[in-house]
């Protein structure tokens, strides 16, 4: 977060900076971690890591779902089978059939005389024998109809007619006790989302430090080149004057040659110098994300001599372990190994949810068989206990035990490294710091010998082959100086980036 503020706050200087093409070292870095691919990379890896947390999180609430189905079958389901419904539906007629037959059978079996006995009582009913049984036949048979509609009824309400089937449940899931499953998901989550914000930190310290090793070599270059130019001058000069000397015959050829040579050898130098010079101007506008024949010119280009920057104070360990975004990385490795243990580990423990919802199909068989939607509500507890698994997750739990040991041999292998890096670094400070010393003075002794050795020339006391030394031993002092000076800073550079205080 800290590094996103700084970017905003520099925002506006590293355009005027590009527009005027004239970068510092502030501007350089902010425009590579503005523009550098990976470290955008790493910025989406932390929004993926963000968005896994906060799904983590709403493990603990709970699920609701719903579900709708429909099915059509060719044939429905029959409670009756056929000879059950054909003698419902011909209750009646069975029923009475016989009396029927015993009427029939009564009115054949009377006899003359019976009949018209029967005839004279039911007379006093204005009625006939005949008319009697007819009517008596008549109410049997509207019997027979009404109990074979009654049966008839009885079998259309046995019918399911389940050949279109709707169907649908609301569910609510609410997790009470998952083995501490949920919990670990979450605190892996968390240690995910650090991971991916110190790979951003990594990220911007390799970036950071890539930069101010191209930076520096650029300034080093062109000092070399001015350098080289002041070297191919001196060269030139002491080529004139040789040229007049030959001329008036106090000089030789061979000297003339010698002196050739060495200017052919500083022009080499020169072009040399040059074009590493656009070498190393590319790959610093491709790290800034600028166009790679972008004229850019840094600011300490032009300065004669490079400040050597203040003393860093060494950190302690722990300092040390808190501002390597690596050895964080490693010590999250750690901590998310465990978790993934404690995730296994709850395969063999009980898991307890509660559970609710509402049900709902038509047909339903709530009131019978009814061709309409019904449904019912229900709620309940849900557990699930593991009972045998063959040592599955036992040995699984022993591997991630095993992958966690790793780890923190790694982490301990890794701070042991990052310690040694440190005195190293530590070291080579102090070295570059001495050797810059020492170029300086040389660089001091050899300025005095050229301009003895060329005012010995002017007044031809000294040879040329002398005084081409001189100017040689001035160009090797000058050029280590300058590799000094860089050395200086490329060292403290290495040092930051080893105590993990190398932040833009």
């Amino acid at each position: 977060m800290r590094c996103v503020v700084w970017l905003l706050a520099l925002a506006a200087g590293c355009g005027q900076a590009v527009a005027g093409q004239v970068l510092s070292l502030d501007s350089c870095r902010a425009l590579a971690l503005r523009n550098n691919k990976q470290v955008a990379i790493s910025r989406m890896k932390l929004d993926v890591a963000a968005n896994v947390r906060k799904s983590a999180r709403t493990k603990f609430l709970p699920r609701v779902s719903a579900i709708g189905s429909y099915m059509y079958n060719s044939r429905e389901l029959s409670i009756l089978n056929d000879d059950q419904k054909a003698a419902l539906g011909n209750i009646g007629t069975n029923a009475t059939s016989g009396l029927a037959g015993s009427l029939h059978d009564f009115g054949a079996g009377l006899t003359d005389a019976q009949k018209a006995a029967l005839d004279e009582a039911l007379g006093l009913f204005g009625t006939t024998t005949d008319q009697a049984m007819g009517n008596i036949g008549a109410q049997v048979s509207g019997l027979a109809s009404a109990l074979n509609a009654e049966g008839q009824k009885v079998v259309d309400a046995f019918r399911t007619d389940t050949r279109n089937i709707f169907a649908g449940s609301v569910m609510l899931t609410q997790p009470v006790f998952m083995g501490g499953s949920i919990v670990a998901m979450n605190k892996m989550a968390r240690i995910g989302e650090q991971m991916a914000a110190d790979g951003i930190e990594a990220k911007q310290q390799e970036t950071i430090y890539k930069t101010d090793n191209a930076y520096w070599t650029i300034v080093s270059l062109r000092h070399k080149k001015r350098l080289a130019e002041s070297y191919l001058g001196l060269v030139r000069r002491l080529e004139g004057d040789v040229g007049k000397m030959i001329r008036e015959g106090v000089a030789t050829r061979s000297e003339g040659l010698s002196v050739k040579v060495k200017a052919n050898e500083a022009e080499m130098t020169l072009t040399q110098v040059a074009d590493g010079l656009v070498l190393a101007r590319m790959l610093l506008c491709q790290l800034c994300g600028l166009p790679l024949d972008s004229a850019i010119t840094l600011a300490d280009e032009t300065s004669d001599s490079l400040s050597v920057g203040p003393v860093i104070v060494p950190a302690t360990s722990g300092e040390i372990a808190a501002n390597r975004p690596e050895l964080r990385m490693l010590d999250n490795a750690v901590d998310l190994s465990r978790q993934a243990t404690n995730l296994l580990r709850a395969g063999r423990l009980p898991q307890v949810a509660l559970i609710g919802g509402y049900s709902f199909s038509n047909p339903n068989v709530f009131n019978g068989f009814q061709n309409k939607f019904g449904g019912v509500w229900s709620v309940g507890v849900l557990v699930r206990v593991p009972l045998w698994n063959w040592g599955d997750v036992a040995y699984k739990v022993r591997a991630a035990k095993g992958a966690t040991a790793m780890a923190s041999l790694e982490l301990a292998e890794a701070r042991e490294g990052v310690e040694l890096q440190v005195s190293q670094s530590m070291f080579k400070v102090e070295e570059a710091g001495k050797k810059l010393e020492m170029a300086r003075a040389s660089a001091a002794q050899a300025e005095e010998n050229l301009r003895s050795a060329n005012l010995g020339f002017r007044e031809g006391v000294i040879q040329t082959a002398t005084v081409m030394e001189a100017q040689t031993a001035w160009l090797k002092a000058q050029s280590q100086k300058i590799d000094a000076e860089i050395e200086v800073k490329l060292s403290q550079v290495n040092l930051q980036k080893a105590l993990g205080t190398l932040q833009p």
